[in-house]
């Protein structure tokens, strides 16, 4: 087979992978030098597509034979898709020849198991050494490790990559056992925890005094959910990842959307969920990490699953009226990181100006703020919320999508045109 056709077929074939992204490591060598692939040198861009996923890798798999059966999995043993396989030379060529004609920054490697998962791990392994050491490779290097494979050698692949993931796929053992029965969450967990170690121990080493410098190890380690493949809420997949960012010091747990595969599994849904809400998650998520909020305050016990129309944040707000308005002038950080529209770049802005002035609408203005959304829950200098009914019930209307609004309101006259002009604009 072609090296082409091979590239083709096993690019495609990594495309379910969501869990990469570039940690912007610098990377030199012994003597200080650069190197082929450094992040830092001229000409390198970084491009990513809206979710934050990095697009700028060469994305392959080494293999897409797989030992394993897991249904949700394009690769799965026993689906009847062409196979293909690259040797580590063929990958690093190929990796050498794209980073040289400022394609990519660097390589994502994941790979089907063949044989066993230390055998597979070996082979991943040595492309990264051999970029490393034999081509003097400093461009970011991500690797896709194998939970089976032994602790050695996860280490050693560490050793090479900028970032290291093992996909933990699905939040509960039941899911796995269901639909991936060659998994085991608990042995995911434990290989997690050894990375971590081993993060830690060369954190510790850096900050010693007149040590020498120890050898270099991964930045961080990232997993990757899938979203409808089976009944898991979305409650349940946050405080998986919740769990995974506090015990393990995951970077980032991308969610990724169950997709239909040819000739699918009798178990798996026949329909993807809905694209937003892989979306909303990754808001939850982003709520989890920078703004304080816990599980239970965006996935409740009567509401387990976010709401596909709105925001986790505006949802929560409006669920919680009682705190609000917050006065920008004086309520502390943790009131206004709830504020829906307001980010943490812009509550640090109102923070470090409002010791110097009362703040008014025209600086949030300044500032970008979403005004739409942050009129009825805040105090301002010249503004104070009461028309705008902050316990009316026909509030969380306001905030929904124009033609949502027509259909809760079907006695509605049509809006007039200088009203629906200022809806699409995002006025008041």
């Amino acid at each position: 087979m072609e090296l082409q056709e091979k590239l083709e077929i096993l690019a495609d074939a990594a495309k379910y992978d969501a869990s990469c992204a570039s940690s912007g490591a610098v990377r030199k060598d012994s003597r200080g030098s650069p190197g082929v692939g450094s992040t830092g040198g001229t000409g390198i861009c970084h491009s990513y597509a809206p979710d934050g996923r990095c697009i700028s890798l060469l994305k392959v798999l080494l293999t897409n034979v797989c030992l394993y059966d897991c249904h949700y999995c394009i690769n799965r043993r026993s689906s009847n898709v062409q196979r293909a396989r690259f040797t580590p030379d063929e990958v690093v060529r190929l990796t050498l020849d794209f980073y040289k004609r400022n394609f990519i920054e660097g390589l994502f490697l994941s790979s089907g198991i063949i044989r066993s998962a230390d055998y597979t791990m070996e082979l991943v392994i040595e492309v990264a050494r051999k970029l490393r050491d034999e081509h003097h490779f400093r461009g970011y290097i991500h690797l896709k490790t194998i939970p089976e494979a032994s602790p050695a050698l996860i280490e050693m692949a560490g050793r090479y990559a900028d970032r290291i993931s093992i996909n933990i796929e699905l939040p509960t053992q039941q899911g796995l056992a269901k639909l991936a029965p060659e998994k085991n969450l608990a042995r995911t967990q434990e290989a997690m925890g050894h990375i971590r170690g081993k993060i830690d121990e060369r954190h510790a080493e850096k900050r010693k005094p007149d040590a020498p410098k120890p050898p270099p190890f991964a930045t961080g380690q990232s997993t990757q959910m899938l979203v409808g493949a089976d009944d898991s809420t979305d409650a349940i997949i946050l405080r998986r990842a919740d769990l995974l960012y506090g015990d393990y010091r995951l970077r980032r747990v991308y969610y990724s959307g169950f997709s239909p595969i040819p000739e699918p599994s009798s178990l798996l849904p026949i329909k993807p969920p809905p694209l937003v809400r892989e979306h909303r998650l990754y808001q939850a998520d982003w709520l989890l990490r920078f703004y304080g909020f816990k599980v239970d305050e965006i996935a409740t016990d009567t509401a387990p699953n976010l709401d596909l129309h709105l925001d986790p944040k505006l949802a929560w707000a409006l669920r919680n009226r009682a705190i609000f308005p917050a006065d920008i002038n004086k309520a502390p950080r943790e009131i206004l990181l709830r504020v829906p529209g307001l980010g943490l770049r812009n509550v640090e802005r109102i923070l470090r100006a409002r010791r110097y002035t009362q703040l008014r609408l025209a600086d949030l203005l300044r500032l970008r703020v979403a005004m739409k959304k942050v009129l009825p829950f805040i105090i301002a200098a010249d503004h104070t919320p009461s028309r705008f009914g902050l316990d009316d019930e026909a509030l969380r209307a306001r905030f929904l999508p124009p033609p949502r609004q027509a259909e809760l309101n079907f006695d509605a006259p049509p809006p007039a045109a200088g009203d629906l002009h200022s809806v699409r604009s995002g006025e008041l």
